[in-house]
């Protein structure tokens, strides 16, 4: 007998329920649980405007740094999940929120995969590389520019200040992850001849890995593969430093 009602998967402990449909939790998060006999893994969903301290109207997608805080840290504490694929197709967004969830990321133990589709741009580019291992897929594009702000802004040189020294977090945050140039990368988000009503450059998937801001072109399956290897990798060293403590107990 056929059963229509998807089985629940809980996206952060892999359980299978049978209370309400797998698709309608999908839905909810926009993350799911994917998991296997040899490894469970968990796709996190980056996409639309990067919501901060200012809820979004209802007509943009959003994702809401404040939502994914504490599931990264359910992530981390959680023995069951192996590694996690962040997929991205943002087009930016609050800068503290962005750069708070690129040092999350990159603060994990767990294998962290990052993978580019559509779009990374503007505080998008900090949450491309803060996974161990950065991909992106040939017809992605990336936006760099500098840090802009909207409403009232005091003409006084502290204002100017403290924007440079924004625009100097996440430019180090982004060399101090990738293998960008920092000169490259502060001239590409100055350029003046690429975009006609903003500063800065649009570039894709092939020029992101040549300018060494991500590690691989590449897909689903090659962000995947990668991550399998990475908690193969991190499995294996459990396993010695498990037997290098039992032979210390013996």
């Amino acid at each position: 007998m056929n059963n229509d009602k998807q089985q629940a998967i809980d996206p952060v402990s892999g359980e299978v329920g049978s209370e309400s449909g797998g698709f309608e939790e999908m839905a909810k998060s926009g993350s799911t649980y994917a998991g296997n006999e040899e490894e469970a893994f968990y796709c996190l969903t980056i996409i639309g405007q990067i919501e901060g301290h200012y809820v979004l109207d209802n007509t943009q997608k959003a994702t809401k740094y404040d939502h994914l805080i504490p599931l990264l840290v359910a992530l981390e504490e959680n023995d069951k999940i192996d590694g996690v694929l962040i997929v991205l197709n943002t087009m930016g967004g609050d800068v503290e929120a962005g750069l708070a969830l690129a040092e999350l990321i990159a603060s994990m133990q767990k294998p962290t995969v990052t993978l580019v589709l559509g779009g990374g741009h503007s505080i998008g580019v900090p949450l491309a590389v803060a996974g161990r291992i950065s991909f992106i897929v040939p017809s992605a594009t990336m936006t760099i520019h500098p840090v802009r702000t909207t409403g009232l802004v005091l003409g006084v040189p502290q204002a100017f200040d403290y924007l440079q020294r924004m625009q100097d977090r996440i430019i180090r945050f982004i060399t101090d992850h990738s293998r960008v140039d920092e000169g490259y990368l502060r001239t590409t988000m100055t350029r003046t001849d690429q975009m006609a009503n903003d500063i800065g450059a649009v570039i894709n998937g092939h020029e992101a890995v040549a300018c060494g801001l991500i590690d691989r072109v590449g897909g689903l399956s090659d962000a995947l593969a990668c991550l399998r290897e990475m908690a193969k990798e991190n499995k294996m060293a459990a396993d010695e430093k498990n037997r290098a403590q039992d032979t210390c107990n013996a």
